[in-house]
């Protein structure tokens, strides 16, 4: 489903006011995505090529685009993996373990931009094929919030917490990092892998331990 800016306002404000009320956290799941700079979504997509915006994402100012590439390691590869927007400084390439596995590479857990030690994909787009050396991790879980939700929650900007979370298959996610932002609204970042242990959707919500 396409929403527009207006619809995804909405959306994010009904879910703040639903975590103002009983103090959860919303959920969001993250599938297989790439970042792109300037220079790399040049060589995919051809020369001042804009990306266009499918849908408002969660926290502000990020949207899914239209555009998808094909990543492919040695073992196998994924197309129609979505780029997220808006253009960054550095490309980056986020998968989850599972998609490692079929890829046949290994990708370090690293916090979102931290790409020590990343590994390498091969990405192809409808106008050129590029290999990103080091761009490829698997995100390390995570929580959004402002220094409003900081202050609430009693936590600060790195620091590593614990979250319970889902019904029957009911777990407990540690090490999640806190990540404190003016730009952030409050979510917890959980990949397919970690979603689908919990029987997690996205818009479901967790509990700081």
């Amino acid at each position: 489903m396409e929403w527009t800016r207006e619809e995804a306002v909405v959306e994010i404000l009904s879910r703040l006011e639903e975590t103002e009320a009983n103090g959860t956290i919303p959920i969001g799941i993250s599938n297989r995505h790439i970042h792109l700079n300037q220079a790399d979504l040049e060589l995919l997509f051809g020369k001042e090529h804009p990306l266009t915006v499918l849908k408002e994402l969660s926290q502000p100012g990020q949207f899914a685009a239209r555009e998808t590439v094909c990543i492919a390691g040695p073992k196998g590869c994924f197309s129609n993996v979505r780029v997220l927007g808006p253009v960054r400084q550095e490309s980056q390439i986020e998968i989850s373990r599972h998609d490692a596995m079929a890829l046949g590479i290994q990708p370090p857990v690293r916090v979102s931009g931290d790409l020590t030690g990343g590994a390498s994909l091969c990405v192809s787009g409808p106008k050129g094929m590029l290999v990103m050396p080091g761009k490829v991790i698997v995100a390390k879980r995570h929580l959004h919030m402002t220094p409003v939700d900081a202050k609430r929650f009693q936590v600060s900007d790195g620091q590593l917490v614990a979250l319970e979370a889902g019904g029957e298959k009911q777990c407990v996610f540690r090490q999640v990092v806190v990540r404190v932002s003016d730009q952030a609204a409050l979510e917890l970042h959980l990949d397919v892998d970690e979603a689908n242990a919990a029987d997690l959707k996205n818009g479901m919500t967790a509990r700081l331990l």
